[in-house]
């Protein structure tokens, strides 16, 4: 009897249901491939039912989200709507609920997509960030007095745990291990390199330094480094081949994943994972809704797509997820270009070459 998984979509606002409506058809045709099932589940979380109801997630949506295997998400976001509602209502209250301490992003340019650094081939910019997802400044911590005078003071903290830096550090080391370049046969090493500002956030930097160092040495595989984040920002865009698995913290991690889907020929490419080792994790294209191309049948949905090769990978079909970001490293070299419209091929079209290449 083939193996089954629950999944949870939330297609979201804008282009948000047609890339997903792509990856969908590549998750089932890898399904058909491989023998297992999917069931699907949609959920219309985001801008739309926000105008509609004044909800973003309640308890009951909460509570059954908790039951699936995965969660695949769109694109959540409305002009219409005050900047914050839906983040926090919907996005970071997801993450915080359900647990999903680790953002994960892989900077990977695809064969035939162009990066804006000169001169850099897919092997040079192969790489992956882990972000703290669920502490730092994104708890919302602090407050603001005296607030609409001239004497108005804010303050927002930046904390963490001991136990929030270990999980993720723990989380990290063990993802250096098993996918590090050297564990793929391109590297001579595999490295973990913790990425703060410790000549600034000093007491924050002892603790993740304490517990980089002490979880560390339970890995003498894995080669440790350290670069402070304005560095490496500046590395990332004149020498991305140094690096192999990153891990920072979530006000940082969010800059500088930006960053780095920006090198690897832009948000259309670019896939992120939310990350509970132990519950459920949430996969996302990292693009937002690009409301102008909505219904146009030109955004690019291969983000979308490779999101939906890390879900396969986190409910245990590797292989599945493997061949899908296989099929599309065969498909970008066909393509004219990541930018919506530009792209020689509408967004079903694309969907339909990696389904049909894989």
């Amino acid at each position: 009897m083939a193996k089954g998984y629950k999944i949870a979509v939330l297609p979201g606002d804008g282009t948000g249901p047609e890339v997903i409506a792509e990856g969908c058809k590549v998750l089932d045709a890898a399904a058909q491939k491989f023998g297992f099932k999917l069931e699907r589940h949609v959920y219309d979380l985001g801008g739309k039912r926000y105008l509609r109801t004044g909800e973003t997630v309640s308890d009951a949506t909460l509570a059954e989200l908790k039951t699936f295997d995965a969660i695949y998400l769109g694109a959540i976001g409305d002009p219409s709507i005050k900047p914050g509602i839906l983040e926090k209502g919907v996005l970071l209250r997801l993450r915080f609920e359900l647990d999903q301490y680790v953002n994960l992003r892989p900077a990977k340019l695809y064969p035939g997509v162009k990066s804006p650094l000169a001169g850099k081939r897919p092997e040079d910019i192969d790489y992956t960030i882990i972000r703290e997802n669920c502490g730092g400044l994104y708890t919302g911590m602090g407050g603001i007095s005296r607030k609409g005078t001239k004497d108005a003071c804010a303050v927002q903290n930046m904390v963490y745990t001991y136990g929030q830096v270990a999980r993720c550090m723990r989380y990290a080391f063990e993802y250096a291990r098993k996918h590090g370049k050297k564990s793929r046969g391109i590297g001579p090493r595999n490295t973990l390199a913790m990425v703060l500002k410790t000549n600034v956030l000093t007491y924050m930097a002892d603790l993740w330094n304490e517990v980089f160092e002490e979880i560390g040495a339970e890995y003498p595989d894995v080669t440790r480094e350290y670069y402070h984040v304005d560095a490496t920002c500046l590395y990332m865009v004149n020498s991305p081949e140094m690096f192999d698995v990153i891990v920072t913290e979530n006000m940082f991690g969010d800059i500088i994943t930006d960053l780095a889907a920006a090198t690897q020929g832009g948000l259309g490419v670019a896939a992120g994972g939310n990350i509970n080792p132990d519950g459920v994790s949430m996969f996302e294209p990292i693009g937002g809704t690009a409301p102008m191309w909505t219904g146009k049948n030109a955004i690019n949905p291969i983000a979308a797509i490779g999101a939906g090769a890390m879900l396969l990978r986190a409910l245990g079909e590797e292989p599945a997820g493997n061949a899908v970001e296989a099929a599309i490293a065969k498909t970008t070299p066909k393509m004219k270009s990541q930018l919506a419209n530009e792209m020689g091929f509408t967004t079903t079209q694309v969907g339909d070459l990696v389904a049909e290449t894989l």
